[in-house]
């Protein structure tokens, strides 16, 4: 597969916004699946059906167990739909303003030849921040398109950062994912990123945060 890496152009905003979307959407199912087969989960779903069996009949632990399960899923959808709808009205409505107006932030862009011609399979970002006299950078909306995935963009796009972080002297690099990404966990961390601390961070209500069963995980890597 032919790569090239480049910056973002104002044409691409459709392309990235609606891989972003994808990306951010498609986690739905991963947080849902995560939550409710974890023990405690499991434990309440029996509970709630032996419970709604005892004070009715069969359809009364159908209609109790439905309603946890419902209310799990909910949470998990709400959780990256806000999240998505959030983005969307924010950084990613003004990419060039957010990320391409400072000479030490960046946007780019991957472009692969799909049947022919160039096509957008995923995106990086790349802020800088300071603390006291400490400068470092943020790496933000890492996305690759469903079909390109373990091809090694990720590792491409995450190298793409912390070279541009080098070059401009940088003390680390660091960033959030959230907890349902174990693949871009293992990923950040085959790349020399340690796992900081973890939260349940201003991403959501708290009480859907908690339902969907989802940490922030904060991670850095020292340059």
């Amino acid at each position: 597969m032919k790569l090239l890496i480049r910056q973002y152009r104002p044409s691409d905003k459709d392309t990235v916004c609606s891989l972003f979307s994808i990306g951010v959407m498609e986690n739905i199912g991963t947080c849902f699946r995560n939550a409710i087969t974890s023990p405690l989960y499991l434990t309440i779903t029996l509970a709630l059906c032996v419970a709604g069996y005892l004070l009715g009949s069969v359809l009364g632990a159908v209609v109790l167990s439905g309603a946890w399960v419902g209310l799990v899923y909910y949470s998990c959808y709400e959780l990256y739909a806000s999240y998505r709808r959030k983005s969307l009205r924010t950084d990613m409505q003004d990419i060039p303003g957010n990320y391409l107006s400072r000479p030490d932030d960046n946007f780019w862009v991957v472009e692969a030849e799909v049947d022919g011609r160039a096509q957008i399979v995923g995106s990086v970002a790349v802020v800088a921040k300071q603390n006291g006299k400490e400068r470092y950078g943020e790496l933000f909306r890492m996305v690759i398109s469903p079909s390109c995935r373990r091809a090694g963009l990720g590792s491409k796009l995450t190298k793409t950062v912390i070279n541009f972080c080098k070059e401009r002297g940088f003390s680390k690099v660091v960033l959030k994912t959230s907890s349902p990404f174990t693949a871009a966990v293992a990923l950040y961390k085959k790349l020399g990123f340690s796992h900081i601390y973890s939260n349940t961070g201003p991403v959501a209500p708290i009480s859907i945060v908690k339902l969907a069963r989802v940490t922030i995980l904060y991670m850095e890597k020292h340059l």
